[in-house]
């Protein structure tokens, strides 16, 4: 199989150094800002250039690629307390919002839907999407979920190996559950899996806005059958319910629609293939899975909060606001750092060790408060359900190629596996 190279890196990022498996080593405090966001050294630890950043928790300064100077947040505690503070917004709309990336600052010309309002635009949509991703409503979901799975497994088997685990298994598994939960054609998810790639990683911010347009038409479109003949989706309740009573408007519903089909497989499919490759060089950790299968759920919450996939909660003040013995003054940018905060000793002892064992559930990698990630129980479900059965599947499971050729993604996106070649 051959392996592609790691995609190229961001300018002043830090991917010189070989793939290592070992934690970071924390430095000094440096007195010029370190830039952000920096690429992994390697796939499951915070970029070695943010070792600085972790000596000077919970709250400093770092430079984005304009040279404009944010707020970026590390520790624990702090965070938990902004992410909870109505003085911080997520309108990207505002002149002042931070831009971590040149092709950010060139689409963001549009808000968008939950991620991107405040309360009380933010409660109203969130409020018509809690009853379908309760626990009680993931339970159910369960068998759907665990199905599409063994159909995935039995089809990789088939086709022998070696076989690229982000292609055949980690992509196709939350794709084929959010469609099925939003009742958007599986069909499709060429065209829309490409879409949602373009639109998270560009490279050029014509990538991006193309994308974006191309998804609107595509909702445009699937809108007006669903309009004509219903089905029984998410989508289709919220024609039914909220379209045609005008609580929203088809742009708004449009929104809606791009950000659960895009959140819904892109972070889950990541976080299956990027905690796969996590297991296999953690050996000792992945037989004690193995010999005690009930230890999956607290192993999810674990490299949830070890891998922290999305490195990067943008906010921006619109108040003074007084934390940890500093001020972020009103118009300043803040970003929260999940993968360091993640990797706080003072919520999380032997931080960089991963550990079933441990209370995890406390880590921020779904966010905290009212933006906290809304698919969280159906992400857990499916992380459970995909790694237990691919590894009672394939007991031989390994890498099938060295591990500093396997490409990883870059530290301005989503991380995870670019491609990773398995065989048993």
């Amino acid at each position: 199989m051959k392996i592609g190279k790691r995609e190229p890196a961001l300018a002043r990022s830090s991917m010189t150094e070989p793939l290592t498996t070992q934690p970071p080593t924390a430095g000094p405090p440096t007195a010029e800002p370190i830039a952000f966001p920096q690429d992994r050294t390697c796939p499951y630890h915070p970029p070695t250039a943010y070792d600085p950043l972790r000596e000077a928790r919970p709250l400093s300064r770092i430079s984005l690629f304009d040279g404009r100077g944010v707020w970026v947040v590390t520790g624990h505690t702090t965070a938990r307390e902004l992410l909870t503070d109505p003085r911080l917004s997520s309108d990207r709309t505002l002149p002042s919002f931070p831009a971590p990336t040149e092709r950010f600052a060139k689409v963001r010309d549009r808000r968008v839907a939950l991620l991107g309002l405040d309360d009380p635009e933010h409660h109203i949509q969130r409020r018509m999407l809690v009853p379908s991703f309760t626990l009680k409503r993931v339970a159910t979901l369960r068998p759907r979920i665990q199905e599409t799975v063994d159909q995935l497994l039995e089809r990789m088997a088939a086709q022998g190996p070696p076989a690229d685990l982000v292609d055949a298994f980690a992509l196709p598994v939350p794709s084929m559950v959010i469609c099925a939960l939003l009742g958007v054609p599986y069909a499709d998810h060429d065209f829309f899996e490409e879409q949602s790639r373009r639109l998270l990683r560009g490279p050029a911010a014509a990538d991006i806005k193309n994308a974006r347009d191309q998804l609107d038409a595509y909702f445009v479109s699937l809108i007006d059958r669903k309009q004509r003949e219903s089905g029984d989706g998410l989508l289709d309740e919220l024609i039914q319910d909220q379209l045609r009573a005008g609580t929203v408007d088809r742009a708004e519903l449009i929104s809606l629609a791009t950000i659960l089909l895009v959140a819904g497989h892109e972070t889950t499919a990541n976080m299956i293939s990027l905690g796969t490759f996590t297991l296999l060089r953690h050996p000792e950790q992945l037989a004690e899975l193995r010999a005690e299968p009930t230890l999956m759920p607290a192993a999810v919450e674990e490299m949830l909060r070890f891998l922290s996939i999305a490195d990067g909660l943008l906010r921006v003040a619109t108040e003074d606001i007084e934390v940890a013995g500093k001020t972020i003054r009103a118009d300043e940018g803040v970003i929260f750092s999940t993968s360091v905060i993640n990797r706080d000793g003072h919520a999380f002892p032997e931080p960089d060790a991963l550990d079933w064992h441990r209370s995890a559930r406390h880590h921020v990698a779904f966010g905290f408060g009212i933006h906290q990630c809304l698919g969280q129980n159906l992400a857990r479900a499916e992380m459970e359900i995909a790694l237990l059965s691919l590894f009672d599947r394939f007991p031989g499971l390994r890498l099938a190629a060295p591990v500093d050729d396997i490409p990883f993604k870059p530290g301005d996106t989503i991380q995870g596996m670019l491609e990773l070649p398995l065989t048993w």
